[in-house]
């Protein structure tokens, strides 16, 4: 298989000269911590936990392992949070794969998060289980991570289940980090919008939406069209079908517009991606956002 992050920075650099690519320095908080030579204070060790900020000597005291906290700087953990249920198996928008579009806006921001020396964990998943990823902090870890993400896609069996993803994360990583989150347009339920209340309470949080593909086509067709959950195919007769098309867009933009103004009452960035050509400058855009606005 080709590298998966040299495919990556041929989308990125493209688009070096934007003035948005290091936009990822007004993402950082000062609440979160960090490296530095300020002293903070000790914490009972938590798995992700460089081993390296393991203070051995206050260890062996309290006959547990205790990590050194340091003011923060600059070096954080980014969390990758990504859907690699069936649904993820299907088209995105510009009609080609939605995986490679996650694995596209995973390999972004992780490069971006390389450049400023970050470390990176990546938790993904389906209906039938979590997994999660050790933190890393090279190009060979990010290429590792984007490996497993299409293998994970391409070998799941189970529907999507974002909120079991979300509720993984609240229950089991407390230790503040910059989460995003990748997904299809399953629009929100309530245990939806109660789980992403919690992550935004613990986490610093991104959220981008990979945007399926056209169920009815606005021309008529004789291509066949297949739920990848239920695996019913869509009738060719409603193909061009102008009631059943305004219908659709009528629902889409009002799941649409209630996960914007959720994400934007709680503070959260972010980014439609539509398809792999305009990826990288949708994704540019939202940093540019959120390093001006604090969204």
């Amino acid at each position: 298989m080709p590298s998966l992050i040299t495919q990556v920075k041929s989308k990125l650099f493209i688009h070096s000269s934007r003035r948005s690519l290091h936009a990822l320095d007004g993402a950082y908080a000062s609440l979160l911590h960090g490296r530095s030579l300020d002293f903070e204070d000790l914490r009972a060790y938590e798995y992700g936990d460089q081993v390296r900020d393991i203070d051995w000597r206050a260890t062996a005291r309290h006959d547990a392992p205790l990590v050194r906290r340091h003011r923060a700087m600059r070096m954080h953990t980014i969390m990758f949070i990504v859907d690699t249920g069936r649904s993820m198996t299907a088209l995105a928008h510009d009609e080609r794969s939605k995986k490679d579009l996650a694995i596209l806006a995973t390999g972004v921001l992780g490069v971006l998060a390389l450049r400023h020396g970050d470390d990176f964990t990546m938790v993904y998943g389906d209906g039938e289980r979590v997994r999660r990823r050790a933190p890393g902090r090279s190009e060979g870890a990010l290429e590792h991570a984007l490996r497993t993400l299409d293998r994970a896609i391409d070998e799941s069996r189970a529907p999507s289940d974002r909120d079991a993803l979300l509720s993984y994360v609240t229950r089991t990583i407390s230790r503040r980090m910059i989460a995003v989150v990748i997904t299809d347009e399953a629009p929100l339920t309530d245990d939806t919008e109660r789980m992403l209340r919690r992550l935004r309470a613990q986490h610093d949080v991104l959220w981008l939406t990979v945007r399926d593909a056209d169920p009815v086509l606005d021309h008529r067709t004789r291509v066949t069209r297949s739920d990848v959950d239920t695996r019913w195919d869509v009738p060719d007769f409603v193909q061009g079908d102008h009631g059943i098309l305004r219908e659709l867009d009528a629902r889409t933009r009002a799941d649409a517009a209630h996960l914007a103004e959720t994400l934007k009452g709680l503070e959260i960035s972010h980014a439609v991606v539509d398809g792999q050509d305009d990826a990288v400058p949708q994704l540019l855009r939202m940093l540019d956002r959120r390093s001006h606005a604090g969204i």
